[in-house]
């Protein structure tokens, strides 16, 4: 299971910024794309079993907003949302210009006070 892989780095990036302030780390948000290939229910376990090997952040918690696949046409210059993994455009031409949906971010993270 890569999530568990996934968590580890997140832990690992937040520690090297924030370096004094791990302790404080309450909330750890992330913004994940369909395409990235990420499941949060996966995700949620896998931090639930790194916290389990790591006491000092059992205070924390891990929340994941779900990006939706978002394509751009060039012709229309619409960006129209991805529907049952059909890369069209709502006018109706096919479009690879994915605009969202590939992303896998630390969007915010909260401190205690």
């Amino acid at each position: 299971m890569h999530e568990i892989s996934l968590v580890r780095n997140i832990f690992r990036t937040l520690e090297d910024e924030f370096p004094a302030e791990m302790n404080r780390v309450r909330g750890i948000y992330l913004k994940v794309g369909l395409l990235s290939n990420v499941q949060p229910i996966l995700m949620q376990n896998a931090f639930a079993a790194v916290l389990d090997h790591e006491p000092r952040y059992q205070q924390t918690s891990l929340h994941v907003e779900v990006l939706p696949i978002l394509i751009h046409c060039d012709d229309c210059d619409k960006t129209t949302e991805v529907q049952q993994y059909r890369f069209v455009c709502s006018c109706g031409k096919p479009s690879r210009n994915v605009v969202q949906g590939e992303e896998l971010l630390i969007s915010k993270v909260e401190f205690d006070e």
